[in-house]
């Protein structure tokens, strides 16, 4: 039985700058760090940082995570102020639910969404 989203990691070719990258992005401090790893945690979900060994300027987007926000709007931008890059602006996909997504200065993709619909079963 799958149990559900435990952890994204996404790759970097410079831990340390990308170590504060995201503790400025998500607005938090890793909890675990180490030069082979680096974990924050998400509202309960893990974010892992691994060291690229090959820089890439392409990586696939075959497939997106998206962290859940309250303020779609306001958090793309705070992305893009960190020096993120547009991948997908803001868009409604029905109802209420609102998708973005931006590239960090890895080319790693991340998502956001702002669903007010979804709850989390325990």
């Amino acid at each position: 039985m799958m149990l559900g989203l435990r952890t994204i990691i996404y790759k970097v070719s410079d831990l340390d700058k990308a170590k504060k990258w995201y503790s400025d992005a998500f607005n938090t401090k890793p909890y675990f760090d180490e030069p082979f790893y680096i974990g924050f945690n998400i509202g309960g979900y893990e974010l892992g940082l691994l060291p690229e060994e090959a820089s890439s300027e392409t990586k696939s987007d075959n497939v997106l995570s998206y962290w859940g926000v309250e303020k779609i709007d306001a958090t793309y931008q705070r992305l893009l102020d960190l020096g993120a890059t547009e991948h997908e602006k803001p868009t409604n996909v029905g109802g209420e639910i609102v998708v973005a997504t931006v590239k960090c200065p890895w080319n790693n993709i991340i998502g956001i969404i702002y669903n007010p619909q979804f709850k989390i079963e325990n």
